[in-house]
């Protein structure tokens, strides 16, 4: 099972601390750890929303919005991709990151499974999904 562990920040502090020195050894160890136990499939961090912009759709049409998002109470501020056993396994992996108190107790990790194509059979003909699976082939050379 492939999910996707996203870390979450309180958008008010967003962009106003960098990691010390101490605590990106720590994140280093810890992604070490993953990525021996052959969990982590990729990961990164985001910069603040200021660097960023969010396309909304309507019927009205498409806008297109410029960070930063002070609309939001939190932000994604990362990201992993892992392949767990199960949904147990990465909250236990989870519960392991390290935590800075610095940043208050807004940090947050939330884990969200990732559909497989297969999980679209019901819905979606064969072929179609041949289709996507090809795509996706391509992505990964």
């Amino acid at each position: 099972m492939r999910v996707m562990v996203m870390t979450k920040g309180d958008a008010a502090d967003e962009g106003n601390s960098e990691p010390t020195t101490e605590m990106f050894e720590k994140m280093r160890v810890f992604n070490e750890q993953l990525v021996n136990a052959g969990i982590m499939l990729g990961g990164e961090g985001l910069q603040p929303s200021a660097a960023g912009a969010k396309v909304a759709f309507s019927t009205a049409g498409t806008t297109v919005v410029d960070g930063p998002f002070t609309e939001s109470k939190e932000v994604i501020a990362g990201y992993w991709i892992w392949e767990v056993s199960s949904l147990a396994e990465a909250i236990e992996w989870a519960k392991r990151c390290p935590f800075d108190p610095s940043y208050g107790d807004s940090q947050i990790l939330e884990i969200r499974p990732l559909f497989d194509l297969a999980d679209f059979a019901r819905t979606v003909d064969a072929d179609t999904l041949a289709k996507s699976e090809r795509l996706l082939d391509r992505t990964s050379d």
